[in-house]
């Protein structure tokens, strides 16, 4: 039987725009109470208050761990105990790998890798007492088809993956659930300007929410949006390196991010490129504080 999702205690990070505001709508839908963290706090508290309900928005900043804690103090303070997180949170910048300044880079893995992965121990540690929750990390297709173009998103969505996968197998019999949603190309802002060649698979945010919550009413590891991707994933990696390249340039894959219209994509280009370039890099930033990204 499907699990309710009514009065379950739901978190979701990057929950201002695009697959987190699609999630935290449908979770909103299902009955639960939500919270949505982002770097735009007032966005945040924005569409908390367009989506109403006893929703709840805010500012975080997930690259901060004791930030990311203080932020779930205030869900259970508010709300009640933590049923749900979604760690959504993430940035995509483009180009070739030797280009983008190690800023960008630490920012990019501080984001999507270790945004999810202090999300997530401090979830479970906050559920493990009720002996009931579930965590969905959002990864990427990347994770097991990397794309020219987004070398350091491709491996901080295959980090993202084994990371879960070795979480959910130290989760057996505690009553938590973990999984992890691997998409396609998704419609939203972050892959403005790309042009999609026939074949090549996209979805929409509304398709990534209504996955997470089928993973929530019946739970599983993982899931692909869509679906069909994933006997390509799973073909692409049992496939030798020169035969999957070879497949790559045949279908000019490898070319998505080049061939990208730049004027489309500038908007979102500017707008993270801005955030990194106020932010303090990692090695050299305190503890705390600190800003990050569009989310």
């Amino acid at each position: 039987m499907a699990r309710s999702l009514v009065k379950k205690v739901a978190v979701v990070t990057g929950g201002a725009r695009g697959i987190g505001r699609m999630t935290a709508a449908a979770l909103v839908d299902a009955g639960a109470l939500v919270a949505i963290g982002d770097i735009d706090g007032a966005l945040a508290a924005q569409v908390a208050a367009e989506l109403g309900h006893g929703a709840i928005g805010a500012h975080l900043d997930v690259s901060d761990p004791s930030a990311f804690g203080v932020f779930l103090d205030t869900v259970e303070r508010e709300l009640g105990p933590l049923d749900v997180l979604v760690n959504n949170a993430g940035i995509m910048p483009t180009g070739p790998a030797e280009h983008e300044e190690a800023r960008v880079t630490e920012r990019v893995v501080a984001i999507n890798l270790l945004g999810m992965i202090h999300g997530t121990k401090d979830a479970i540690r906050r559920m493990k007492p009720n002996g009931r929750g579930h965590v969905i990390n959002i990864a990427s297709l990347t994770a097991r088809v990397p794309g020219a173009g987004v070398a350091t998103y491709s491996a901080t969505k295959a980090g993202v993956l084994a990371f879960s996968e070795a979480v959910s197998m130290e989760l057996a019999g505690t009553g938590i659930n973990l999984s992890v949603v691997q998409p396609s190309l998704v419609t939203t802002e972050l892959v403005a300007g790309i042009k999609l060649k026939r074949g090549t698979p996209a979805c929409r945010p509304e398709d990534v929410a209504e996955c997470v919550i089928g993973l929530l009413n019946r739970p599983r590891f993982q899931a692909f949006v869509p679906r069909h991707v994933a006997p390509v994933a799973f073909i692409n990696q049992a496939l030798p390196a020169k035969l999957r390249h070879a497949l790559t340039r045949v279908a000019r894959a490898d070319r998505l991010i080049a061939e990208m219209d730049q004027d489309a994509h500038r908007h979102y280009d500017e707008r993270m490129r801005q955030a990194v370039s106020l932010a303090e890099p990692i090695s050299d930033r305190p503890p705390t504080g600190g800003r990050a990204p569009d989310e």
